[in-house]
């Protein structure tokens, strides 16, 4: 506003400048023309030398003069005086004038300078001739300029408080909404509330955008947020099961080390079970290892390398290895054909989870594959105990195991490694069953081809 209106004043100040010089000269040439054409029936005794009673004092007063000179130059009268004697004029100014009209210049110094204006006259009875010269101070036009400079500065100083007030007053309405929006803020991020919001506001203004997007970005940091929990306490979990599970083994090979080491003279079968009792808890940890490791990097992002592969062939080849190693299982079936993009270590790997896990705690175990509808289906069934349907989605969990009738020595970490396999192939695992066994469902989408 400030700049505004030293702006407008420099404007309106500029244009009033040359307009009150414009303004000058158009009046001194009046009165330089109207004393001319009265010098034109002039009487002798006028245009004899003489002076004029009470002149202009030019340095005290801004009123226009004039002056008569005759043909050489030589001052007939004067309205106005110098010091005390009739303004004198330059030879080269009065030289300059023209034959007809009249011509204006400023002659002397401040602040004895004059803006004058001179004319050419001639007596018609005779044919006399000289000049004549309206002058006036040089100061008029910034004399006239000095109420116009006073009037902006003194109604432009009211309207600048005025505005200053004005904006005060909107601009503090304006941004109340912004300072408890501020204040709103620092206290959820200084309590870490991230579930409060912001109350909303009508309207489709600024402050009504801003605090939608600020209530939408809370929203996202507190799930964020949640997630980060969850994570961190799924991964404090993590390693509080992992240890336990591998205090058990280490307990009993080291209990059975020292006693092979450091105990009496043992019979040899005592020495045989302890032997045999080291490794057998030294394959348990090494599976246990080995699958910590492959959740571990499931949990760095590891992404499964998937080809064409006949699921077919493979689960065959499982079932049969299965039944040579689980000689108390009996494992049976019908396999479809079915063609998939996988991974073909890690679908083994997959296959032998629920081999095991039935071999656990059933004694007959029926895989089947079926392909329908783009999508092959891996079933695994045993007669076992069956999984309670409170507990056939958490046993997909690290560590989880169901009720008690279907634990055995595993760590609860098989399930967890076959959902990572199956969610790589873009498809899903399940499970069912009854009371009279357990079910297990893989879902795969099957191979496109061109």
């Amino acid at each position: 506003m400030a700049l505004g209106l030293a702006l407008f004043g420099a404007l309106v100040y500029t244009l009033a400048a040359r307009g009150v010089a414009s303004d000058q000269d158009r009046t001194l040439r009046q009165h330089a023309h109207d004393a001319a054409q009265m010098l034109e029936t002039a009487s002798d005794d006028s245009l004899r030398p003489h002076a004029v009673p009470a002149p202009v004092d030019l340095l005290a007063r801004a009123d226009v003069f004039v002056e008569v000179l005759d043909a050489g130059g030589a001052v007939i009268s004067s309205t106005g005086q110098l010091h005390g004697r009739p303004p004198s004029l330059p030879a080269s100014f009065l030289g300059s004038a023209p034959a007809a009209g009249a011509t204006c210049a400023t002659v002397g110094g401040p602040p004895d300078a004059l803006r004058v204006c001179a004319e050419r006259w001639v007596r018609l009875a005779d044919g006399r001739q000289g000049l004549v010269v309206a002058g006036q101070t040089a100061r008029a036009p910034a004399d006239s300029l000095n109420g116009l400079r006073a009037f902006l500065v003194v109604s432009g100083v009211p309207a600048l408080l005025v505005a200053l007030l004005a904006s005060w007053l909107v601009a503090g309405r304006a941004l109340r909404p912004l300072r408890r929006v501020a204040a709103e803020a620092d206290e959820i991020g200084r309590t870490q509330d991230f579930a409060r919001r912001l109350p909303d506001r009508r309207g489709r203004d600024e402050v009504a955008v801003l605090t939608l997007s600020f209530n939408r970005m809370l929203g996202q940091l507190d799930e964020t947020y949640r997630r980060l929990a969850a994570s961190l306490e799924t991964q404090r979990r993590f390693v509080a099961d992992a240890s336990h599970e591998l205090r058990t083994p280490l307990t009993a090979i080291q209990g059975n080390a020292g006693l092979l080491a450091h105990g009496p003279d043992l019979p040899a079968d005592v020495r045989a079970d302890a032997a045999r009792d080291i490794s057998a808890e030294s394959e348990r940890m090494a599976r246990l290892v080995e699958r910590l490791l492959a959740l571990a990097r499931a949990d760095a992002g590891l992404r499964l390398h998937l080809a064409p592969l006949d699921l077919a062939g493979l689960v065959s080849e499982v079932c049969r290895e299965a039944a040579a190693v689980h000689a108390g299982l009996e494992v049976g079936g019908r396999v479809d054909p079915a063609w998939i993009e996988g991974d073909e270590d890690a679908l083994r790997q997959l296959l032998w989870i629920l081999l095991d896990n039935a071999a656990q705690h059933a004694t007959r175990a029926t895989v089947a594959l079926s392909a329908e509808d783009g999508w092959a289906r891996l079933a695994v069934a045993d007669d076992g105990p069956g999984v309670p349907p409170s507990e056939r989605e958490r046993i997909f969990e690290r560590f989880y195991r169901a009720d008690p009738a279907r634990k055995g020595r595993g760590a609860g970490l098989g399930l967890a490694i076959a959902r990572w396999i199956t969610d790589q192939h873009g498809g899903r695992i399940l499970a069912g069953g009854s009371d009279r066994g357990a079910v297990f469902y893989v879902d795969v989408p099957l191979l496109r081809r061109s």
